[in-house]
């Protein structure tokens, strides 16, 4: 290794790796520059069989359309990401419906959702909770069915006051009929921006809640 650094020819790993990752890659331009050095290189006495010689001509040719096949899928994924980032930007500034247990109280003093079962059940008890950890209110769902089963909190508390501005967290209870009914919550929350990240997912800014993924989104208002 030492000598290697005394003629300058030592390397880090990582430029190794890259290097190492480099030579391992073989395009079109490198395999004609292969199969001409191989043919200038033969015995002039034994050439090379013709049947080889068309196999390897099947084979440049095999490349060439796989190499043009990967070009086009990669064509048709950015302009599908595309349109897919052209209809979410008509979401802007809808309310959808996305699976959280917290939001923030504005000075509205409103709050609406929607608890999720997977079966039915007699009751469903929704406690709103504040940033103390502390139920300041109750909103009960009688005859809940499977599926979505909308709420609405009026931003009042339990004694009738109005409850002050920030984060509140709804937690959902099942009872009754169909005991241990799963129970999700969602709430309804505002799309403030849309953006694509770094693999080429939608991302929704959400008020108060933050980015979620397109696919997310349970219902559109």
């Amino acid at each position: 290794m030492d000598a290697l650094q005394d003629l300058g020819l030592a390397t880090t790993a990582s430029s190794s790796t890259g290097t190492a990752k480099k030579a391992n890659d073989l395009n079109q331009s490198d395999f004609l520059a292969l199969m001409t050095e191989q043919l200038s290189q033969q015995d002039p006495f034994e050439p090379q069989d013709n049947g080889d010689f068309i196999a390897q001509m099947a084979q440049f040719s095999s490349l060439s359309a796989m190499d043009e096949l990967t070009n086009s899928f990669t064509v048709l994924a950015q302009s599908l990401s595309q349109g897919q980032a052209v209809q979410a930007a008509t979401l802007v500034g809808r309310n959808v419906l996305v699976p959280t247990e917290f939001t923030e109280l504005t000075d509205s003093g409103n709050i609406a959702g929607s608890v999720d079962l997977d079966r039915s059940a007699q009751n469903v008890t929704i406690d709103v909770v504040n940033q103390s950890g502390e139920t300041v209110n109750q909103i009960v769902l009688e005859s809940a069915s499977a599926g979505l089963n909308d709420f609405q909190w009026d931003g009042m508390l339990a004694n009738g006051s109005p409850a002050p501005a920030g984060v509140y967290e709804f937690r959902a209870t099942a009872t009754g009929a169909e005991v241990g009914a799963a129970a999700e919550v969602y709430l309804d929350a505002s799309i403030n921006s849309v953006s694509v990240n770094e693999t080429g997912d939608l991302m929704l800014d959400v008020v108060g809640i933050g980015e979620i993924e397109l696919e997310d989104i349970r219902r559109i208002n």
